[in-house]
């Protein structure tokens, strides 16, 4: 029977930070789907496309600060 998840809550605070992100990083391990590998090839493309655009100066990349503003901005419209 596993145990209640109050009781491993409790178990999880008595460990120590270098335990709890051992403990996080299985976790999220677990919460990952296995990698396909077409869609790792894909993200990998497309990455290398827009790095090679901004090195050739065909696109001027925008501030993350900027981005976000501009986002802020349209959702108070």
């Amino acid at each position: 029977m596993a145990r209640p998840l109050r009781q491993i809550q409790e178990e999880i605070r008595g460990l120590s930070v270098s335990e709890k992100e051992a403990l996080v990083r299985v976790l999220l391990d677990d919460l990952d789907e296995p990698s396909d590998p077409a869609i790792d090839a894909a993200w990998l493309a497309e990455a290398q496309r827009r790095s090679r655009e901004i090195d050739e100066g065909t696109v001027q990349p925008i501030p993350a600060d900027d981005v976000f503003r501009r986002i802020e901005e349209s959702l108070r419209k």
